[in-house]
């Protein structure tokens, strides 16, 4: 059975998303993975450490954050100090760059580059020196005596970042929709990834990226799922998608917004048809959404990290309530 997280976008006041988090973390949640967009959503670092205070078990993790807009320096000495600050409970992730580059008209670093970023990264968690990239100048950070244990988490969804994740990070954030063709799929291209450095899926922690909407009114959940739904099917992904799909998600990409990326109200949204939907999201009544729990139960996900939708004004609090309930059946 998978454990359970929850990814949250901080499109609410920080106290709002620290009530989240001491709702999951009394809930049972394993992992809290906070969005990390600097011009859509508010700051990820602040809200991070606001919501770590009076916290004793929950995980936190960035779901995802990039080398471009935060400095290598900066980065190591932002996780470093909330592992400090938590005993430990934290888990970094990362990926090319998405929504807080492209709402700049930056491009996202190539894998080369991010696989640079990672090593270095670890350097400077155990309280070594790299060389700035633009200076030469070698820096390190100077309160870190000794070395500090921090996962590092890829988000992948394209088969090359797949493989690049079950070869050189520490877990991996899987953004390929709740289809059992595309979840198994995604696996073996990681597990190959894996093999090349001597590991096995075994070695890694696997964490199924899950937009959600749960409800009575099926027709609300799955429209309310569309907008995250948008985004991870423009994406390549490790399995074809059926042919008669493809004029949408052509449709789709074509008008993509990242300025409202993963809002429910987005243009692009209405773009996504039901098919799509059930294929990328966990959305629908609570009944439905645990028979697709059941079927990707045995697939070898170690946690399913759900990211709630719900509409504007609404809190995500009922949902990550449900989610639990449903996992404790399924248990």
């Amino acid at each position: 059975m998978f454990s359970k997280g929850v990814g949250l976008f901080p499109t609410e006041p920080v106290d709002v998303m620290r009530n989240y988090t001491q709702v999951a973390e009394s809930l049972g949640y394993d992992n809290v993975w906070f969005g990390d967009s600097q011009n859509i959503w508010r700051e990820s670092s602040v809200t991070m450490g606001a919501a770590a205070v009076g916290t004793e078990r929950v995980v936190f993790g960035t779901g995802v954050t990039n080398a471009v807009t935060r400095h290598r320096s900066l980065l190591a000495s932002t996780w470093a100090t909330l592992s400090e600050y938590t005993g430990g409970r934290v888990a970094l992730g990362i990926g090319t760059g998405d929504s807080s580059l492209r709402t700049m008209g930056l491009k996202p670093l190539k894998l080369a580059e991010l696989e640079e970023a990672i090593g270095e990264l670890r350097t400077l968690f155990r309280g070594e020196a790299v060389a700035e990239a633009d200076s030469g100048v070698d820096f390190h950070l100077n309160y870190v005596q000794k070395p500090m244990d921090i996962p590092i988490y890829i988000a992948a969804s394209a088969p090359k970042i797949l493989e690049m994740s079950g070869r050189v990070a520490d877990g991996t954030i899987i953004l390929v929709g709740t289809s059992p063709v595309f979840i198994e799929a995604a696996l073996k291209t990681i597990e190959k990834g894996a093999k090349a450095s001597g590991r096995t899926l075994n070695d890694l922690h696997l964490v199924l990226w899950t937009p959600t909407a749960i409800g009575d009114d099926p027709v609300k959940a799955r429209d309310l799922a569309r907008a995250h739904v948008a985004r991870v099917c423009i994406r390549p992904l490790p399995a074809a998608v059926d042919p008669s799909l493809e004029a949408a998600i052509a449709k789709i990409r074509d008008t993509y917004d990242y300025y409202h990326h993963m809002d429910t109200e987005a243009s692009h949204a209405d773009l996504v048809p039901d098919e799509l939907v059930d294929l990328f999201a966990l959305a629908g009544t609570p009944d439905e959404c645990e028979d697709r729990l059941r079927d990707i139960r045995d697939l070898g996900i170690d946690q399913v990290s759900i990211v709630p939708f719900v509409s504007p004004g609404e809190s995500r609090e009922p949902t990550i309530r449900t989610f639990a309930e449903i996992c404790s059946r399924l248990d």
